[in-house]
């Protein structure tokens, strides 16, 4: 167990963070802001903290409404008493720690009225779980941590298979690696991560799954461009893209920047990126640089693509659409929390846009590879059936890798879509 030492600094600045992201502000955002300030609660304290109460949300919300005598608390108390309850199911902490630490960390918020009733909501938990379990245990947002709705969406989508998926969301997602096969083979590295006491395994043609994940900085090689990390799902764009040496290729939605670079460490093809973010476009050359390849990158919408394109007709083009990522939750507790149930047809029909547009730049004979890392059909199988019915000249071909176009998240990777179309003349 963790010894006590700043942990009452980290559950209030934790308590700070999550209320805001109950309150619709992303996780990623707040994270941003907590670091432009001076703070004396650790980071790996605070990524734990915030990071395990969204995943267990559903959870530490129907606790303290089942616990609370006085109606609903202040927020920041409120998700003080999440992050609290957090702590005590983790096993990080002893028990009377984190009741301690609780009770510091409302004087640190300035909330001195409620010192009681956060001790006395801790205390009950512990003393009565048994009986808080049982009654618990019939609300599904408790049980399966995922919006109502969400839960009733991948129940209808995944009949067989609609549990694992959420259970799936609740996990730590894998580390898994992109190896450059510019500068190295993955067989190769394998052994160098052995000789460095990093256990990992094979996946893909380029992948290595990590058994436990670890600062990028302790990666051999890492800086000098050998390798990446990428999750395993993500890589299969760069095989089913289907790609020559020297066609004209087209990365739509490029930011991050590691589909891209995937495709420039498997061909030598002249590659145009673009993203609509500049704060997003910004990320890409840099990872660019570090892997040694070379790419246009533009800031440019690709719905508008009279803004950015020269006419000539591309052979490949990769759309990596923005969608709910419902795929890769677990890697954004926040997110299934802040996603509604209308944004799923408003991602939609924003996906339709983008392919119609992009339709226009392939040449005769290319190939568009759709890609969503999205679990509803509403963004995947129905987007690509409603525009080869009304798109002249596409044909939906089998993906090359012979697997489903749909994969779910899994230990080993995320949920990704993966759609091939072909213009024909």
């Amino acid at each position: 167990m963790k010894s006590s030492g700043a942990l009452a600094p980290a559950l209030r600045a934790s308590a700070r963070i999550v209320a805001r992201v109950a309150a619709g502000r992303s996780l990623a955002g707040e994270f941003e802001r907590f670091a432009e300030q001076a703070s004396d609660a650790p980071r790996a304290a605070l990524i734990d903290l915030t990071h395990g109460t969204l995943r267990r949300y559903g959870r530490v919300q129907a606790i303290v409404r089942e616990l609370s005598r006085r109606g609903r608390p202040d927020a920041q108390v409120e998700a003080l008493l999440w992050c609290s309850l957090y702590a005590l199911e983790s096993g990080r902490y002893a028990q009377y720690t984190v009741v301690d630490q609780a009770v510091r960390a409302c004087g640190l918020l300035e909330k001195w009225p409620a010192k009681s009733y956060v001790n006395a909501l801790l205390r009950n938990y512990l003393r009565g779980r048994a009986s808080l379990e049982a009654r618990i245990a019939g609300d599904p947002e408790a049980r399966h941590q995922h919006p109502r709705w969400w839960i009733e969406a991948l129940r209808a989508a995944y009949p067989g298979a609609w549990e694992a998926v959420l259970a799936q969301g609740n996990t730590h997602p894998p580390m898994c690696l992109r190896v450059n096969r510019r500068r190295a083979r993955a067989a190769q590295y394998r052994e160098r991560l052995g000789a460095a006491g990093i256990a990992s395994r094979s996946i893909g043609e380029d992948g290595l799954l990590l058994e436990h994940p670890l600062p990028v900085e302790r990666l051999p090689g890492f800086a000098e461009g050998e390798v990446s990390v990428q999750d395993a799902g993500a890589q299969r764009a760069a095989r089913l893209l289907d790609l020559g040496c020297g066609q004209r290729v087209l990365d739509a939605c490029a930011a991050p920047g590691g589909k891209a670079a995937h495709l420039l460490e498997r061909e030598q093809v002249p590659l145009t990126a673009l993203d609509n973010a500049a704060r997003r476009c910004a990320r890409i050359t840099p990872d660019r640089e570090r892997l040694g390849l070379a790419a246009t990158v533009r800031l440019a919408d690709a719905t508008r693509i009279d803004a950015w394109w020269d006419g000539a007709p591309f052979d490949r083009v990769l759309a990596d659409v923005p969608c709910s990522a419902s795929g890769v939750a677990r890697r954004h507790p926040d997110l299934k929390w802040l996603r509604r149930p209308a944004d799923v047809p408003a991602f939609a029909a924003r996906q339709s846009a983008i392919l119609q547009a992009l339709w226009r730049v392939l040449g005769t004979g290319g190939k568009l590879l759709y890609v969503t890392c999205s679990v509803f059909p509403q963004e995947n199988d129905a987007v690509i059936e409603a525009f080869v019915a009304s798109a002249p000249g596409a044909l939906r071909l089998p993906l090359p890798d012979g697997a489903a176009a749909q994969v779910l998240p899994d230990t080993e990777h995320d949920g990704f879509f993966y759609a091939l179309i072909q213009k024909q003349a």
